[in-house]
């Protein structure tokens, strides 16, 4: 985890990022305006989720990112984070806390947003590899 903090200020960046994102769309679909202690909890899982994905990014391996390029590797890594374990998980609780599918979804489709933004935030910021992660070592 020492990626976290060789890297603190590109993901404190995305985590700033996540928040005025997740305001503003929350925002336009209505959303409640949370309490201090909810307004906390989401800083911390806004800032843990910039640290899972800049670790996501750290660790592509140097031959994929050559041949794909590096922002479809960010974006890339985004989008399937959301798709495997975001909207299967939004799909799966929402509902059953009496949300529609349309809530469902609209939610699900914030946190890609979200998510998007957080990983072009932490390409442009550029991420410093530890020395013992894979992407750094000579290959």
């Amino acid at each position: 985890m020492i990626y976290i903090l060789d890297n603190i200020g590109a993901i404190l960046a995305a985590t700033a990022v996540g928040i005025l994102s997740a305001l503003v769309l929350a925002r336009m679909a209505k959303g409640l305006s949370p309490t201090p202690v909810r307004a906390l909890a989401a800083l911390l899982a806004l800032f843990w989720l910039a640290a899972i994905l800049a670790g996501g990014l750290i660790l592509a391996p140097p031959e994929v990112r050559s041949q794909a390029g590096e922002w479809t590797i960010a974006l890339g890594t985004a989008a399937i984070i959301w798709a495997g374990f975001v909207l299967p998980v939004c799909a799966a609780t929402l509902p059953v806390l009496g949300c529609s599918w349309r809530r469902t979804f609209g939610v699900a489709g914030i946190w890609l947003a979200v998510m998007l933004a957080m990983a072009g935030v932490l390409q442009l910021a550029g991420l410093d590899a530890p020395a013992a992660a894979p992407s750094a070592m000579p290959g």
